[in-house]
This record gives structure tokens, C-alpha cells and sequence, in this order.
């Protein structure tokens, strides 16, 4: 019993943590043996780009995402912006089509976000395909920060940076989804450096137009399946975070918890549609990445959570180490209970972020893996309020 606690208790720390030292590490040894180069500011690389755009019901934001768009510095012979409003059922198709500045595509099929970069793909003639959400802005220069990494012929993919914009009334949501991204960009930073993101931001992502492929109909994480399947062909997914998408916070813990499950479950879709990712003999550093950045945050973690405080239960009788990680335990626990209620009480108080937020998070799982098992979990789906700009 004491030997699978601290087996399972070691997992989740290598999963949140010790996954980061570990790496931390590991680039400080490779830095001794490889120079790191990176691309020179004032080289001009300007290869073709598409900027792609899935607006779903996006009505109310739609005209301010079309003036950040054309504000993005780069050439605008070899840049090109195209809107897929694809089922919308509101004025963005309307609105586009009357503000006329930039080319929209729309059916009114509605199947989902994958289904409509597939399509848009076929309007792609550029170098470069860059997607990004519709209800981010994008800062001036994120197109040449993007592209400036494909003058290396081994990178087939280039993730921007997500950043939540916190308001001053935000709450343990908001908050929590704030710290969780600083800490994620950090990891990406490093897994860059390693060898490649295994964990792009769907907010802004782009690629080698020639190296896009179809993906299927139903899939739930587009960018991740993406950029793996391209990683899996030996190509880099480069991670910069001085090109950004920034949005608010989810507006509240419902419409975060709703976002969260949507992610699991596509977690565990993508998981079995990558098994050769798994195969440590052929991609043995992408394995590495892969199951400790994702694997285990999607699955193993979460689950051997409530396994931990059970076998804790039955050692605390030992006393020492195991009656402190009880008490620490519960009080983690309670903390993250008692954020949960301030939360629906609209109150705020910054030491019950991350507990909330982690619990919040590892619940997701749980229910993201039955909503994938069940197969309840659609491509299509209804967009998660946020906080208002």
C-alpha cells in the first residue's frame, strides 16, 4: 500500500511540476553541447500567408476582430484574410459581407470547426496558413513573429501564445485560468527549445500549407491534432510567444467548467487517434514530451487523485509524513471547496485560485472521459461566454 501511495503521488507531482524540472534541466545540459539560434529581427522573410478565421454566432465582436486583422503589419500583396462563418445563424455572415474588406466563405452547414478549415483550405494558396480565433486580437507584428521561424526547413508548424486579459472584478475562474496560462507558456517555452510543442494554442496557430491535412469531420481539438500528426512526420512545432491571441476569461466558473470538459474530452479523442505517438522507439523524444506534458494531465493524473486521499485514509494510522499529508490534503481540499462557494458568491480571494482552479481542472477530466466514452462530446459546440473587452 505505502509503495503504490507514493508511486501514484509521484505521478501527479512529475505531472504538474517535476515534468518542468526535469526539463528545466535537461535544456540547461543541451545548451552545453548546441547553440541556440534564433531567427534575426532584421532579416526580411516575407513568404505568402493566409490569416483564417472560423466565426461561429460571432455578431458582437465580429467588426473589431476584422479591424485587428487588417492592422496586422505585413505586406498586403502577399497577405490574405479569409472569415469562414460556416451555420451561423446570426449577422456575422451579414456584417462581413457589408463591411466588404475581407473575403468570407460561409454554408450554412453546420459541422463544426475542423469541418470548416477543412473546407477553407481549399480557398489556401499561400506558403503559410495561419488560423486564429475570432473573438482574440492579435497584436500588430504577431504575423512576422509566426513566420519568420519557416526559414528553417525543419519547422512545420508555429504555435502564438494565448493570453487571458483579466479584469479588475475578475473572480477564482478568471484568475485561475490567468496563473494556469503563465505557467503553460512557460512549459512551451521549453518544450520548444527541446525539440517541439506538443500542446499549440488554438487561439493562433499556423503551418506549412503543404503539410495541412484533412482532418476528420468530428475532431475536437483541431490545432493539437494538427501540429501532432506534423510533429509525428519529423517536422518542429516552434512555440512564440511575441505573437499572441488575447481574450478575456471565461465569465464564469460554468462557462469555464463547460470549456474545460469540451478540452478533456477532446484530450481523450486525440489520444486515441495518436497511438504513434506513443511509440517510444521511433519518436523517442516526442513520446517523452507528449505523455508528460499531456498524457498525464488528460488521464493518469487526475484519476489517481482521489486514489491518493483514499490510501492516505488507511496510512495516516502510521502517523509521520503520512498524518501531515492528510491534514494538507484536506486542507487543499476545503480551500478549493471554499473558493467554489466565494466564486458563486461573487467574492474573490486570491489564496483559493489554484487550489479551485486545480480541482476545477481535474474534475474536467473525469467528465471530459465519460462525455468522450458515451461519444456525447460534438464537434459542434456552443461557445463559452466570456468577459466583456
Amino acid at each position: 500500500m505505502e509503495t503504490v501511495f507514493w508511486l501514484l503521488l509521484f505521478i501527479v507531482f512529475y505531472a504538474y511540476v517535476g515534468y518542468g524540472m526535469i526539463l528545466f534541466i535537461l535544456l540547461r545540459i543541451k545548451r552545453l553541447f548546441s547553440k541556440k539560434t534564433t531567427p534575426e529581427r532584421n532579416e526580411v522573410f516575407e513568404p505568402t500567408v493566409t490569416l483564417v478565421v472560423p466565426a461561429y454566432n460571432e455578431e458582437d465582436f465580429i467588426l473589431k476582430k476584422v479591424e485587428n486583422c487588417l492592422q496586422l503589419d505585413y505586406p498586403k500583396d502577399k497577405f490574405e484574410i479569409i472569415f469562414i462563418t460556416d451555420g451561423s445563424t446570426d449577422r456575422t455572415k451579414e456584417l462581413l459581407e457589408k463591411d466588404g474588406r475581407v473575403k468570407v466563405l460561409h454554408e450554412d452547414r453546420r459541422a463544426g470547426k475542423a469541418a470548416a478549415e477543412n473546407r477553407a483550405m481549399r480557398f489556401v494558396k499561400s506558403d503559410i496558413v495561419v488560423f486564429c480565433d475570432a473573438n482574440t486580437l492579435l497584436n500588430k507584428n504577431a504575423i512576422r513573429e509566426l513566420v519568420k521561424h519557416y526559414k528553417d526547413p525543419e519547422v512545420g508548424a508555429v504555435s502564438g501564445e494565448k493570453r487571458i486579459m483579466n479584469q479588475e472584478a475578475e473572480g477564482a475562474s478568471a484568475a485561475g485560468e490567468g496563473l494556469y496560462w503563465k505557467y503553460e507558456s512557460t512549459l512551451k517555452k521549453m518544450d520548444s527549445e527541446m525539440r517541439t510543442v506538443v500542446g499549440a494554442a488554438g487561439e493562433l496557430i499556423s503551418f506549412r500549407t503543404d503539410l495541412v491535412e484533412d482532418l476528420e469531420e468530428d475532431t475536437i481539438l483541431d490545432d493539437f491534432m494538427q501540429s501532432m500528426r506534423i510533429a509525428l512526420k519529423g517536422y518542429r512545432v516552434i512555440y512564440e510567444p511575441e505573437a499572441y491571441a488575447m481574450e478575456t476569461a471565461s465569465a464564469d466558473v460554468k462557462e469555464e467548467l463547460k470549456r474545460k470538459v469540451r478540452i478533456c474530452a477532446g484530450g481523450w479523442q486525440s489520444m486515441s487517434r495518436l497511438l504513434p505517438a506513443f511509440n517510444v522507439f521511433r519518436h523517442p523524444l516526442l513520446t517523452f514530451l507528449y505523455t508528460s506534458h499531456r498524457v498525464l494531465r488528460w488521464s493518469i493524473a487526475a484519476f489517481v487523485l482521489p486514489i491518493i486521499f483514499i490510501l492516505n485514509i488507511f496510512l495516516a494510522n502510521r502517523g509521520g509524513v503520512y498524518v501531515f499529508l492528510l491534514i494538507a490534503q484536506i486542507i487543499f481540499y476545503v480551500l478549493a471547496l471554499l473558493g467554489w462557494y466565494l466564486q458563486s458568491k461573487k467574492m474573490k480571494v486570491k489564496l483559493l485560485f489554484v487550489p479551485f482552479y486545480f480541482t476545477l481542472m481535474n474534475y474536467a477530466v473525469f467528465a471530459g472521459f465519460f462525455r468522450w466514452l458515451r461519444g456525447t462530446q460534438k464537434a459542434t459546440w456552443e461557445r463559452a461566454r466570456r468577459a466583456t473587452i
